[in-house]
C-alpha cells in the first residue's frame, strides 16, 4: 500500500511539495530520531511538516489537505475522534494486502521523480 500511496501522491503533487523516505533509510532514521520516534516497531506513515509530525490517520488527512484541490474535503474526517480514526487506519493497514493486493516488486523512482526521494 505504501508504494501505491507514494504513486498516488506523485501523480497528484504537481507542485512537488512532497518528499519521501523509507522509514528504514538513513534519512528516515534521522528524521524519526529527530522527532523522538524509533523505526524499530513503527509500521505506519509519518508526515513531517514544519517541525510537526503526524502519524496514522492524522498523517493521511494532513497529506490530503496539503495536496489541495478536492482532497481538502477530507478534513471533514477530522471530526471523527482520533482514537476511532486510528483504529480504522490500523484495521485497513493490517488487511492492506487482502484489500489492495500484493506487489511483486518495489517502486523505483523515474529519473524525473528521483529528487522526490531522500537517500
Amino acid at each position: 500500500m505504501c508504494s501505491s500511496w507514494v504513486q498516488f501522491l506523485i501523480r497528484r503533487d504537481k507542485k512537488f511539495v512532497f518528499r519521501f523516505a523509507s522509514l528504514q533509510s538513513e534519512s528516515g532514521k534521522r528524521i524519526l530520531n529527530s522527532i523522538g520516534l524509533s523505526n524499530n516497531d513503527l509500521k505506519t506513515i509519518v508526515y513531517f511538516k514544519e517541525k510537526t509530525f503526524f502519524v496514522e490517520s492524522s498523517a493521511v488527512l494532513e497529506i490530503l489537505k496539503d495536496l489541495g484541490g478536492i482532497w481538502k474535503v477530507s478534513v471533514i474526517f477530522q471530526l471523527i475522534p482520533k482514537v476511532v480514526r486510528d483504529k480504522i487506519y490500523r484495521y485497513i493497514a493490517k488487511r492492506r494486502y487482502k484489500l489492495f493486493g500484493i506487489r511483486s516488486s518495489c517502486l523505483l523512482p523515474t529519473p524525473e521523480n528521483e529528487k522526490r526521494f531522500l537517500p
